[in-house]
C-alpha cells in the first residue's frame, strides 16, 4: 500500500471513529437529558395544575365567604330564630296582622357543605298587603329563595289567603369572614314595587263578570257624529325607540294617519303651530302621571321657549306636562 493510501485510509479510519465516539458521547449524555427534560415538562405541568386549582380554591372560598357573610347565622338553630324574627318583622312592615298568621318551621335539609332552613308562612289579608309582604320578602338582604307561592280564595270578602315557602343557608362549616350589616336595597316606597301593581290590576280572584255587549260600529256612528281630535291632541307619540345608539321620537297623526320620525335637535309643531325642540329621549323608569301606582319606562323630552316639557310614550302632545330642574334627567 501506497503511502498516500494509508494516509487516506488513516483520515477515514479516523472520521468513522469520530462518528462512533459521537455516537457514544449521545448515547451517553443526551440520552439521559431528554429524559430529564420530560421529567422537568412533566412536573411544570403538575405545577401549572396545581397553581390552577390553587386560584380555583381561592376563589371559591372567597365566593364562599361573600355567600357565608348573606347569611343569618352560621349555626342553624340561630339562623332559624333569626330569620323566624325577620319574617315577623316583615310581616308588620307590609301592614298585616301578626295574629293572622303561621309560621312553621322547613328542613333542615342537610348537603354538603351546608344545611338548608326556612318557614312556611300562612295567612290571610288583603291583596295590596299581600302583595307587600311578597315583595319585601323576596327583597330581603340574605342569601334565599321563595318557594310554593299559593293564593286563595278567603271566607271574608277583600281578603285572600296566602302560602309562601322561604328558605335560606347555613353555610357548614362557614370560612372566616368580617360580618357585614346586611340592610334592604328597597323598601314599600321604592320605584320598583310599583312593577307588582300589575297583579293588582289583574286582581285574578275576581269573580268572572259577564261583558256588556259591544255597541255595533254602525250605530255608534249614527247615534253620534265622529268628531276627530284637533290641535295638539292628534299628534300621539307612538314610538320612543333607539336606532344605531340614536334615540328615535315617532309621532303620530291621528287625522292624517300618518306617522313622522324625529331625532334630538329636530322642531316640530302642532296643530296651534306651537314648535318645540326635540331635546332628548329619557328611559328611566319612573312612576306614570296617569297612574303613579304603574311604571313609565320612556318619555321625549321637549323644549318651548325656555321651559322643559315631558311627554310620555302612549300621550298626546296636550298630555305634556312641565318639568321642574329636579326632574330633569342627568344628560
Amino acid at each position: 500500500m501506497k503511502k498516500r493510501e494509508k494516509i487516506l485510509a488513516g483520515i477515514v479510519l479516523g472520521f468513522v471513529a469520530l462518528f462512533v465516539l459521537g455516537f457514544g458521547i449521545k448515547g451517553f449524555f443526551v440520552k439521559p437529558l431528554n429524559a430529564v427534560d420530560k421529567q422537568t415538562g412533566a412536573l411544570r405541568e403538575q405545577i401549572n395544575k396545581i397553581n390552577e386549582e390553587r386560584r380555583a380554591y381561592f376563589a371559591a372560598e372567597d365566593s364562599l365567604r361573600n355567600v357565608a357573610q348573606r347569611t343569618f347565622a352560621t349555626d342553624v338553630n340561630q339562623a332559624s330564630a333569626r330569620s323566624g324574627e325577620m319574617i315577623t318583622k316583615q310581616i308588620a312592615l307590609a301592614g298585616l296582622n301578626e295574629a293572622e298568621f303561621t309560621r312553621l318551621p322547613v328542613g333542615p335539609r342537610r348537603f354538603k357543605g351546608g344545611s338548608e332552613i326556612g318557614w312556611s308562612i300562612q295567612g290571610k289579608g288583603t291583596l295590596d298587603k299581600i302583595v307587600n309582604l311578597m315583595f319585601l320578602l323576596q327583597n330581603t338582604p340574605q342569601v334565599h329563595r321563595l318557594e310554593t307561592l299559593t293564593l286563595t280564595a278567603s271566607e271574608k270578602a277583600g281578603e285572600i289567603k296566602v302560602r309562601i315557602v322561604y328558605l335560606t343557608l347555613v353555610v357548614e362549616p362557614a370560612p372566616d369572614f368580617n360580618p357585614i350589616e346586611l340592610k334592604p336595597k328597597f323598601t314599600l316606597e321604592s320605584p320598583e314595587r310599583y312593577a307588582y301593581n300589575t297583579i293588582l290590576q289583574r286582581d285574578i280572584l275576581r269573580p268572572y263578570i259577564r261583558a256588556t255587549p259591544a255597541t255595533p260600529k254602525s250605530d255608534r256612528q249614527n247615534s253620534q257624529p265622529s268628531t276627530a281630535p284637533a290641535g295638539p291632541e292628534a299628534l300621539k307619540v307612538v314610538s320612543l325607540s333607539e336606532w344605531e345608539g340614536q334615540p328615535e321620537v315617532h309621532i303620530r297623526d291621528i287625522n292624517k294617519n300618518e306617522t313622522q320620525r324625529y331625532r334630538p335637535g329636530d322642531k316640530l309643531k302642532d296643530k296651534s303651530n306651537t314648535v318645540a325642540e326635540v331635546i332628548a329621549v329619557d328611559y328611566r323608569p319612573l312612576p306614570s302621571p296617569r297612574n303613579p301606582l304603574l311604571l313609565s319606562h320612556s318619555r321625549v323630552i321637549l323644549k318651548i321657549g325656555e321651559e322643559f316639557w315631558a311627554v310620555e310614550r302612549g300621550q298626546s302632545l296636550a298630555e305634556k306636562r312641565k318639568l321642574q330642574p329636579q326632574e330633569w334627567p342627568a344628560q
